[in-house]
């Protein structure tokens, strides 16, 4: 500051000198004002900016590698096309899509007009069958009476052996016919069995517990578990699926099968959730391999089921490894306060040899109070943190560290 007021004191007027000498004595000063001035301002802008940073720090993988991706669709382990066990007319559908049905549930009756008839024919047989083995049975009892007198009368001499002979052949006559009438009425009995499982088969009831997905026939149509009709006969109720089978199906080029083992944990997206992130396990590795798309089929299982996930939906996976990635690898930690927002663009400010330095960085993340940067910056970094608003580009820095 002696120097301007020394040349401030240069300016002033001089009354006692020549006219002649005032301007030459004016210009030379205005050089020393000008050259004082630009010092200062020299000075000022060359003096060191207080700021406080801290270093970069790598940033630790807390989550598995992804060591393949693949595509699939998610599969039902246990559906089927219910049908009935004999050709017949459906008179009765009791189920539509999207029903929930219990296992044993009655999904549909055909026309059992016939077999009840043939059950009603059979049920007269064996009631016919049971009253003749009654009657035989009788009839035994009597010749066996008839054949203890005979003997007796034989023993005294009044009747003679031609008589016991004639009764004895007539109980065994009858005792084979009871025999043959016993068998008749289990026949019968059995007949009826049979009429009335066919009866039972005219009712289409669900194999297990499941969502109806698809609804085949109608009233009126003709159903054959064989299709023996052709193409106007059903072979179908409805398709049924088990939502509690639900697992995923992927096919795994060959030469990257040695990444996936049973129980490997595996990261799934369905593409109509893609954000959602499903977490789920390797069940099985199928031992055998396509020829024709050179891939081997995997077989992946959720942790939990969801009614958001349906039978046929795309899905995409990840499978995730055990180790971690090398220091630095997921990027840098820094804190929130160093970032700066510059014409959109995300950036920071760091100390090298001492003087500080703009840099653009890719944020991708964060952890707690931290951002996490994977480009623009490496670990050990001076990064400011306080006093960023009088930084330029090439500024002169003191730090003092966090």
């Amino acid at each position: 500051m002696s120097e301007a007021k020394t040349a401030l004191e240069g300016l002033r007027l001089d009354r006692d000198e020549a006219p002649g000498d005032r301007p030459r004595r004016r210009w030379w000063l205005w050089v020393v004002l000008l050259a004082v001035v630009a010092g200062l301002a020299y000075a000022v802008t060359q003096r060191p900016v207080a700021v406080r940073t801290v270093e970069a720090r790598p940033a630790q993988v807390t989550e598995p590698r992804i060591l393949l991706n693949a595509s699939g669709y998610v599969t039902a382990r246990r559906d089927a096309t219910v049908s009935s066990k004999v050709t017949g007319k459906v008179v009765e559908v009791l189920i539509e899509e999207g029903m929930k049905v219990e296992a044993g549930q009655v999904l549909a009756r055909l026309d059992d007009t016939n077999v009840k008839a043939s059950l009603a024919l059979t049920e007269a047989m064996l009631a016919a069958s049971k009253a003749a083995l009654a009657e035989t049975r009788v009839r035994v009892e009597e010749a066996q009476r008839e054949l203890r007198r005979i003997s007796a009368l034989v023993a005294g001499k009044i009747a003679t052996e031609a008589d016991l002979d004639r009764a004895e052949a007539e109980v065994k006559s009858l005792e084979a016919r009871l025999d043959k009438f016993a068998a008749d009425t289990t026949v019968a009995d059995r007949e009826v069995g049979v009429r009335r499982q066919e009866l039972e088969d005219t009712v289409i009831r669900a194999p297990f517990a499941g969502v109806v997905t698809v609804k085949n026939a109608q009233p009126g149509e003709m159903i054959s578990p064989i299709s023996a009709g052709g193409g106007f006969t059903r072979t179908g109720i409805c398709t049924l699926v088990d939502m509690a089978s639900l697992e995923i199906e992927v096919d795994v080029n060959e030469s990257f099968i040695v990444r996936v083992t049973p129980g490997q944990v595996v990261e799934a997206a369905l593409d109509a959730y893609s954000e959602w992130k499903i977490p789920c396990k390797v069940i099985a590795v199928i031992p055998t391999a396509d020829r024709q798309k050179s891939t081997v089929k995997v077989r992946i299982g959720f942790d939990q089921l969801d009614p958001r996930i349906l039978p046929e939906m795309a899905v995409r996976v990840a499978f995730l490894g055990s180790g971690s990635a090398e220091p630095g690898e997921a990027g840098v930690l820094i804190p929130r306060a160093a970032l700066v927002s510059t014409d959109g663009r995300d950036t920071i400010w760091v100390v090298e040899q001492g003087r500080a330095t703009r840099r653009t960085v890719t944020k991708t993340g964060a952890q707690e109070e931290d951002l996490i940067v994977s480009a623009g910056l490496k670990p050990g970094d001076k990064v400011v943190i306080e006093g960023m608003a009088r930084l330029r580009n090439g500024a002169r820095v003191t730090e003092a560290k966090r």
